[in-house]
């Protein structure tokens, strides 16, 4: 379950963030911007990142605030699941990331995997939606709903992308590597290899 304190001050956030964008009135821009500030306080005081980071974080989001997307491709082999290795914390994670204007989620999942592992998929179905804050990953300063495509390998070989990734192979479910839970959990993981097993189960989602 989220945190409290990171759900007001994300809420808090949301609601500064539609306030700048469409109010035209300056004393009511001005207190949406003492929200904003309030919201850069409650992040800083509870974790470890400083407040003006923060603040270019907020700042850089404008308009009406929208759950960001993050989409990640499910490709089995031999019964074992495509992971590659982060190069930001050195742990594995399903390739994807975050979702690019102008590319559908199919069209993302085959771009990430491409990227990531080396290897040209065509994407099959889709296996769940999920909302970030039911799971158990670190706390984020974004709302952050997750859509895992699974594709099957049409080509190519495994490659590591070297700004990204460091290493990519498969793994079985009881030989699971150290995960980059900021990415996906282990959960996650076997709700996927239950969906391997089962076929017909039906699309997962929060």
């Amino acid at each position: 379950m989220q945190l409290k304190w990171l759900e007001w001050a994300k809420q808090m956030q949301a609601i500064s963030q539609a306030g700048l964008e469409y109010s035209r009135d300056v004393y009511d821009i001005e207190r949406f911007q003492q929200l904003r500030e309030l919201s850069i306080e409650i992040m800083q005081q509870y974790t470890e990142v400083e407040s003006e980071q923060i603040r270019e974080l907020f700042a850089a989001e404008t308009g009406y605030a929208t759950p960001k997307v993050d989409v990640r491709g499910v490709v089995f082999r031999d019964n074992k699941i495509l992971m590659v290795k982060e190069k930001i914390d050195g742990h594995w994670s399903l390739p994807g990331g975050w979702a690019d204007i102008g590319l559908s989620p199919k069209e993302i999942a085959i771009k990430e995997v491409r990227e990531e592992s080396g290897y040209i998929v065509e994407p099959i179905r889709l296996l769940g939606v999920l909302d970030k804050k039911f799971h158990a990953h670190p706390p984020s300063p974004w709302h952050v709903y997750k859509i895992f495509i699974l594709c099957e390998i049409a080509g190519g070989e495994a490659t590591t992308n070297t700004t990204e990734t460091t290493e990519v192979g498969f793994f079985a479910e009881d030989a699971l590597p150290p995960l980059s839970v900021e990415r996906n959990t282990e959960q996650q993981i076997r709700t996927l290899f239950e969906h391997l097993r089962n076929p017909q189960l039906p699309v997962f989602c929060d």
